[in-house]
């Protein structure tokens, strides 16, 4: 936690060009975007990093196929180009997975209108993944099982990609990749507003919200990534903008393994809309729901499980239906969809699109992002660069520099290298779904060099430490070090994914926690365990 504290005590020292608040994906890769290119960059969010909105998500980057009935063809376009781009990037974190269809009888679209829009989609997307195929009802039933065929006249199957690790981990990484290049970045950071003086400077006033301390940040420019909040930050600091927000709710449930093959099972629900059955290691999320709401923050209702429950007991044939108790875990999210001027109750709110918005007012030192996806995170990181040093006329030095993407590739050669001489893969976990090496690369890049030296000097270094997880023992002393886990919420369900695959008491009863707790938190160990179990 030494890394919050320095970075905390740093945020009053100095100006800076920019501060973002907001730590979600939007504020992540204009973070790390302008902090490359050689802005001073401070980040605050008042939660977790990717906290909100950014932790919720299918984990998929998704090019938008359902956008085409809308014909909007620009966006798809767009969204394709920044799935590809995002897979060609990060090989080993953005994986190219399959969907398959099953279309109903009597659908308002046939099976060969929609396969020719999996084909169109293709082509859009440049070809750059694998080209759809037909599916009849003798190959979906040989293919996975468990799909109910009673009510469908085949399918079909195409490619989108996927996150190996969950969302949140992705958005985290970009942060560090900020902190990198000098952004003084820090979370549980709430600001309650500011001014801007006449020399054009805003003094933006925070809190810590874990120790309270309060204090103020100067910059020349504020970013408001504050996602779902955006209207509302805006209005705090009395900014209006042409575009505005209205939200959708979506849910997942994480359960048990349901097919044991590694593609996206997608259906239509029983009132038309999309439904997804998504792997997740040895657990599989359903999903999703779509509800309009007036409030920020949703939580999971009775009524939200019922629907997903019965869609999916409706759509596989499974041994004994799901219920409740088959649910490990819930995920539940306010999608923010923009809107431009009042027009929230005049447009269909279900053919909204996730498109984004960044408004520039250069007059009050201002940008706000509004609305955006996972999928889109390289544009907007771009896009907000481009603002900054346009329109607000701050000098990025270094504007030509590649701010995304992998470790290099000779860093990843040299660490397998080092792993195969030293045998790693031999440790991995019987209960794992991939080697050690791969996964210590995935989530680590050039730094997993530093866990084969701890591995060296004590091989036991190499062993799970909470049984149930992946995680290893050097692993969690690097996260400590590197990640700014403040709580263990932080580090179970942001960090890493265990708190979506195994339900709270499997976690308090593994053996391992309170050693995983005392790496993190050190003397706090008992008091973060207990703030987190007993919530």
């Amino acid at each position: 936690m030494q890394l919050r504290k320095n970075n905390i005590e740093k945020l009053s020292k100095g100006d800076y060009d920019v501060l973002i608040i907001g730590g979600g994906i939007n504020g992540a890769v204009s973070a790390a975007a302008l902090a490359c290119k050689g802005a001073r960059v401070a980040l605050i969010d008042k939660g977790d990093f990717a906290g909100f909105t950014s932790q919720e998500s299918s984990n998929l980057a998704w090019g938008g196929i359902k956008y085409l009935e809308t014909m909007e063809f620009g966006l798809v376009r767009k969204l394709c180009m920044s799935r590809n781009r995002l897979i060609r990037n990060y090989p080993s974190t953005v994986k190219e997975i399959r969907f398959l269809i099953t279309h109903p009888k009597g659908f308002r679209r046939s099976l060969w209108t929609l396969l020719s829009g999996a084909w169109l989609y293709w082509f859009i997307g440049n070809g750059f993944t694998r080209p759809p195929d037909w599916f009849s009802r003798k190959k979906i039933e040989e293919e996975e099982g468990i799909v109910d065929l009673t009510a469908s006249d085949g399918g079909f199957e195409y490619s989108d990609a996927y996150f190996h690790d969950n969302d949140a981990r992705f958005v985290f990484n970009f942060v560090r990749s900020a902190m990198n290049y000098g952004c003084v970045a820090a979370n549980y950071v709430e600001s309650s507003g500011g001014e801007r003086d006449q020399n054009g400077i805003w003094s933006t006033r925070i809190r810590d919200v874990i120790g309270g301390k309060e204090s103020v940040i100067r910059s020349k420019l504020i970013i408001n990534a504050c996602g779902p909040y955006v209207d509302h930050y805006n209005q705090m600091i009395r900014q209006s903008t042409e575009h505005h927000h209205v939200f959708s709710k979506g849910i997942h449930l994480i359960v048990k393994k349901l097919s044991p093959n590694r593609r996206v099972l997608t259906f239509f629900s029983l009132d038309g809309r999309m439904f997804f059955v998504i792997p997740m290691g040895n657990r599989t999320c359903i999903g999703t729901t779509d509800t309009r709401v007036d409030h920020m923050e949703s939580t999971v209702t009775e009524e939200d499980r019922e629907f997903v429950l019965k869609n999916i007991n409706h759509m596989l044939k499974l041994p004994s239906p799901l219920t409740t108790e088959d649910i490990v875990a819930e995920r539940c999210g306010v999608r923010p969809l923009v809107v431009k001027g009042s027009g929230a109750g005049k447009q269909d709110w279900l053919a909204l699109s996730r498109k984004h918005a960044v408004e520039a007012n250069v007059d009050s030192g201002i940008i706000s992002i509004l609305g955006g996806k996972l999928t889109d995170c390289i544009n907007i990181g771009e896009e907000i660069s481009e603002s900054v040093e346009s329109q607000f006329g701050i000098n990025l030095p270094y504007k030509d520099h590649i701010w995304y993407g992998e470790d290099p590739q000779g860093a990843r050669k040299e660490f397998m290298h080092q792993a195969e001489l030293m045998e790693l893969d031999k440790m991995t976990s019987s209960q794992s779904f991939e080697k050690l090496s791969s996964r210590l690369w995935r989530r680590h890049g050039s730094h997993a060099l530093e866990l084969l030296e701890s591995i060296r000097e004590d091989p036991k270094m190499a062993e799970v430490l909470i049984k149930g997880t992946e995680y290893i023992h050097c692993e969690i002393e690097l996260s400590a070090r590197r990640e700014m886990i403040t709580k263990l919420d932080d580090f179970l369900r942001r960090r890493s994914k265990i708190a979506l695959i195994e339900t709270k008491e499997t976690i308090r009863n593994s053996p391992g926690i309170m050693e995983a707790c005392q790496i993190l938190f050190g003397e706090e160990a008992q008091q973060k365990f207990d703030e987190y179990f007993n919530s």
